[in-house]
């Protein structure tokens, strides 16, 4: 079976945020950046897992420009077999999608597998397009996964309860909690990952569907109003008069 992960470049969550170039532009001096975790953690490690279990390969391809090499070789230390860079800005969600399912398509991948969102931008959008354009069935927000043969059975999330899918391959699936266990790459894999084939392709011909108008930050928290346990009366005065709704 032939799988490819989708994996991104993301801040890590400690990193100070800011702006430059008129609020226009991420400004990533002194940012340390990661392995999208949805993408790590639950599409990867599922990925791999369905490789020992069932035979195949597993490819990482990530849209970036050479800045993403480091969280690529991470993936190839965590396991996959090798890597592909589409060399390109990945300002727009379409566009990203579009060249992952050129990509795939070209190449007769029957898995692809995406965490559900990247936790920058939290869009939840390239998966789900990368299944249109490829042309096959999508589930989204998956929290189990097995394949047997060319059947996909699927678990996720509902309220009130889990939902069952079977679904024939190719297909993509967008990952979150539950897919997998995190793995943490060895020095073995990191050895290893320094002769594993990383290959750089050209972008396809694509328009991108939206564009930055500028950046702003959440409005600093204000402070807390501690009211004394013993005064029921002040803390309904303020849930009456002063509190907001979230």
């Amino acid at each position: 079976m032939k799988i490819l992960v989708c994996i991104s470049k993301a801040p890590d969550t400690t990193a100070k945020i800011a702006f430059t170039d008129g609020d226009t532009k991420f400004d990533e001096n002194g940012v340390q950046f990661i392995v999208n975790p949805y993408d790590e953690w639950y599409a990867l490690v599922r990925g791999l897992e369905l490789k020992e279990a069932n035979g195949g390969s597993v490819t990482v391809l990530s849209v970036g420009r050479v800045d993403t090499d480091p969280i690529i070789r991470k993936a190839l230390a965590i396991g996959a077999d090798d890597a592909v860079r589409i060399d390109a800005d990945t300002n727009d969600a379409l566009y990203v999608a579009k060249q992952i399912a050129n990509y795939a398509k070209e190449n007769g991948y029957e898995l692809v597998l995406c965490g559900k969102e990247t936790i920058d931008y939290n869009g939840s959008q390239v998966a789900g397009m990368v299944a249109e354009l490829m042309e096959v069935p999508y589930v989204s927000l998956t929290s189990k996964l097995d394949v047997a043969g060319s059947t996909a059975t699927i678990e996720r999330d509902v309220e009130g309860g889990v939902e069952l899918i079977e679904a024939n391959l190719p297909i993509v699936i967008s990952s979150s909690k539950g897919m997998a266990e995190a793995r943490i790459p060895n020095m073995r894999g990191i050895m290893a990952a320094r002769s594993k084939p990383l290959t750089v392709v050209a972008p396809i011909e694509a328009s991108n569907a939206t564009s930055v108008k500028n950046f702003s930050l959440p409005a600093a928290k204000t402070g807390c109003k501690y009211v004394d346990a013993d005064n029921v009366q002040e803390l309904v005065n303020l849930l009456h008069n002063e509190a907001k709704a979230i």
